[in-house]
């Protein structure tokens, strides 16, 4: 028989108090450092990450630090499965080859990684406990939107891009690939899907899925790959979700600048349909193939009259089709030559051979000259680019910009801020960034 132990009212009241502390003190969730022997492994087999690229210098990394921390805290009481959310953080300074791998260049910066593949869109939102859990939240819920009747089906919001598909069953292999290009792409389209008897009118030969375009004249696109395939079916699905010619704003704009790729730009009028039409036949016919090395976008001339103003042209002039390059904008020729077969291909070819930049500073090639013509070296400066360094959004309520002054004793940082009319001190909601 085990003896009685009989604690004293002191000891008594502060093995209580212990008891007490630990039932209530909240678990403390663990922030993952990710490294190159680690960060693939993690973020594979994470339904939903949350990275923060940092650097130890930066005070608005150090700001984020505990905000990130009891946000993670939060989310882990709501989904305590470790690989249902995963909050990880990189030390840009250690792991340089991570922050060039994922293009970063600012601090702080927050990427989403679903199953490993890394969201185009960063978190911009407020840098609070509950604007991150909050986004976390709507990242974890469900992207498709279940129909319930035929009515629905034959009568979605034509307004958007829909992606519906038609399943047998919810319990599929092809549903759960379906589900997995929804999370990814939920922000470019609306998913929808139909299972069992409401879907049966529309799988003549098994579970399917159907684009249906914006509008009402396009016609409706069947996918004729393998619905278990991630890879193709992905891909089929992105294309239609994400257009071949963008439409660039001050929202998304610095989204499409982080995506490294240069831009090759149609300024038109808001209500000049008919070239924005002509513009994006001709990228398609002409341009196809360079869809990984070039974003085709088109802007409104009224909101992008600065960049206009670069390339010495007002709305008066458009439309106007040019390059920025990042370094600088160069521009088409006259509108209309884009129906000359080729002539729109050359003109980006022109630019990743380094023939535009070169001849903006040096004059045209000796094999452009007529023959026997004396070859002049005319020294010329073109534009710098308006894209390199986008204005902060007009929904934003400041933009805190950390510049790295290079030196002996290592980096110095000051700090600019920008629309100081607005600046609300006592928030903090922006990231900072380097100016390279």
């Amino acid at each position: 028989m085990i003896p009685a132990i009989f604690l004293s009212l002191p000891d008594l009241r502060c093995s209580l108090l212990l008891l007490v502390t630990w039932v209530f003190t909240p678990v403390t969730a663990e922030i993952i450092s990710l490294d190159t022997e680690n960060i693939d492994d993690i973020l594979n087999n994470a339904d939903v990450a949350l990275v923060n690229f940092y650097a130890d210098w930066c005070r608005f990394s150090q700001m984020l630090h505990p905000i990130f921390e009891e946000a993670s805290n939060v989310i882990k009481e709501e989904y305590p499965n470790a690989n249902q959310v995963v909050f990880a953080r990189v030390d840009c300074d250690q792991h340089s080859d991570i922050a060039q791998r994922y293009r970063i260049s600012k601090y702080p910066t927050l990427k989403l990684f679903r199953n490993g593949m890394m969201m185009k869109r960063e978190y911009r939102g407020q840098r609070s406990v509950k604007a991150l859990a909050d986004y976390i939240r709507q990242q974890k819920s469900d992207p498709i939107q279940e129909l319930h009747d035929l009515a629905e089906i034959t009568t979605p919001d034509r307004s958007k891009r829909n992606i519906i598909g038609y399943f047998e069953q919810k319990d599929s292999e092809n549903y759960r690939v379906f589900e997995r290009v929804a999370n990814i792409l939920h922000d470019d389209c609306a998913f929808l899907a139909a299972f069992g008897v409401v879907s049966k009118p529309e799988r003549y030969s098994g579970d399917n899925i159907v684009y249906k375009p914006p509008g009402h004249s396009a016609p409706d696109m069947v996918y004729l790959g393998s619905m278990t395939n991630f890879d193709g079916t992905y891909n089929w699905i992105q294309d239609k979700c994400v257009p071949l010619v963008r439409e660039i704003t001050f929202e998304n704009g610095e989204e499409l600048t982080e995506e490294g790729l240069p831009f090759l730009i149609l300024f038109h009028m808001k209500e000049d349909t008919e070239s924005l039409e002509i513009f994006q036949n001709e990228v398609a016919r002409q341009l196809i193939s360079e869809k990984g090395t070039i974003n085709f976008l088109h802007a409104d001339c009224d909101k992008f009259r600065h960049p206009l103003l670069h390339i010495q042209k007002t709305p008066a002039d458009c439309p106007v089709i040019a390059i920025d390059s990042f370094r600088h904008m160069y521009v088409f020729g006259d509108f209309r030559d884009v129906l000359i077969p080729g002539k729109l291909k050359q003109f980006v070819f022109d630019l990743h051979s380094g023939k535009l930049h070169r001849e903006f500073h040096h004059g045209p090639d000796p094999t452009d000259t007529a023959p026997g013509e004396e070859v002049q070296d005319v020294a010329s400066s073109p534009p710098e680019s308006s894209f390199q360094k986008l204005a902060p959004s007009e929904y934003s309520n400041f933009e805190i910009r950390a510049t790295v002054f290079k030196s002996e004793d290592g980096p110095n940082v000051r700090c600019q801020n920008e629309n100081l009319e607005t600046l609300n001190k006592q928030a903090y909601k922006t990231k900072s960034s380097i100016c390279n």
